[in-house]
């Protein structure tokens, strides 16, 4: 089963979408690695790779991200870790809620990705 990592400037937000995804994928494998060790507001590639670590199958891992600088300190980290480490390129909510379900049945990474990329466009209003 692919893994899944969720990048945030925040540990509340990174904990909170892993919250909601599992509510969804109760099975998924979903990892947080937000904010600063200290609980302070930033990015730190030693918790992102030790997230990436704990999520790592022989499936590989997709992280999702809140921001731009949050994917520098995780190129950091993917150079650090051994297996696929792929970058989902899709909002952080829906992207990570499309990724957990179909990570959770067993679907491959790329399609995974593809999957994330589409939900660019889910509505969010009729």
């Amino acid at each position: 089963m692919v893994g899944i990592v969720i990048i945030s400037h925040s540990r509340k937000l990174a904990e909170g979408v892993v919250e909601l995804a599992a509510q969804m994928a109760p099975d998924a494998v979903l990892v947080p690695a937000g904010g600063l060790p200290d609980g302070g507001i930033g990015t730190d590639a030693q918790l992102i790779e030790d997230a990436i670590n704990k999520a790592m199958s022989p499936d590989g891992v997709i992280i999702m991200a809140d921001l731009g600088s949050a994917l520098m300190c995780a190129e950091i980290a993917i150079e650090n870790c051994e297996g696929t480490v792929k970058i989902g390129d899709g909002p952080i909510v829906e992207g990570t809620m499309v990724a957990a379900v179909q990570a959770s049945v067993g679907i491959d990474i790329d399609s995974i990705l593809d999957t994330i990329k589409q939900s660019r466009h889910i509505p969010k209003e009729p």
